[in-house]
């Protein structure tokens, strides 16, 4: 484990054992004082966008951050293959689910979070939805950019039918200007998907410009006022 810390919360960082061997680099970012929301017993993990086109953790420590000062334990991961994560890569994201199913379980086992929320950004969105319905503490799901289009379900769409059959509460945050994903064929496949099932629109900005770091606070705003529906 090693740890640092800003003014407002403290990362710490953590190998988790996954399938196969692989051995995943996590961190765990905290509210520094322990006063912790009124959700102490819920942690969020946050699944990064497509490892084979350079996604990684550190692409999520802005909205991590954000979280921490919230009050929430917000937890990251390079899944097989990214950053400092052993294995490799896939190109579906199949095997990726284990690895978010690995960390769940340990966050609920050392982090002392009865329940989780999944948060998936772009090519994650896909990998985190699968794993929803295999951790019992998963309470609800949050997809940033989920690639629902046509290009992507080439790649992702064996994926979409765990998540729009889960029963857990879910919400979709897209731009209108996705590229991957336009508003109709987001809404097209929402009608099928069972339980509670939300969308948050920001209109005119694209997919990539979602991901950047000038939408990180908003992007926690939202996932706190998903949380605090739950």
């Amino acid at each position: 484990m090693s740890s640092s810390s800003s003014s407002n919360f403290v990362v710490e960082s953590y190998d988790v054992d996954s399938e196969e061997g692989v051995k995943l680099h996590t961190r765990i970012f905290k509210p520094r004082d322990e006063q912790v929301s009124d959700d102490g017993d819920l942690a969020i993990v946050l699944v990064h966008p497509f490892s084979l086109l350079g996604g990684c953790q550190a692409l999520l420590k802005g909205i991590a951050s954000e979280l921490a000062c919230k009050g929430f334990k917000a937890v990251t991961l390079d899944t097989r293959g990214a950053g400092k994560s052993t294995g490799r890569a896939t190109l579906t994201g199949f095997a990726e689910v284990k690895d978010v199913i690995a960390v769940c379980r340990w966050v609920s086992q050392n982090l002392g979070a009865h329940r989780i929320l999944l948060v998936g950004s772009s090519a994650g969105a896909p990998i985190a939805g699968s794993a929803v319905e295999q951790v019992e503490q998963v309470v609800g799901y949050v997809s940033l950019g989920y690639p629902f289009g046509l290009m992507a379900s080439v790649l992702f769409g064996r994926h979409h039918k765990a998540i729009l059959s889960s029963l857990k509460p879910k919400l979709f945050v897209m731009g209108t200007q996705d590229g991957f994903t336009s508003v109709s064929q987001l809404k097209k496949k929402l009608k099928s998907a069972a339980g509670r099932t939300e969308t948050h629109l920001l209109e005119g900005v694209s997919h990539f410009q979602m991901e950047g770091p000038e939408y990180d606070s908003q992007m926690a705003d939202v996932i706190c006022n998903f949380i605090s529906s739950l």
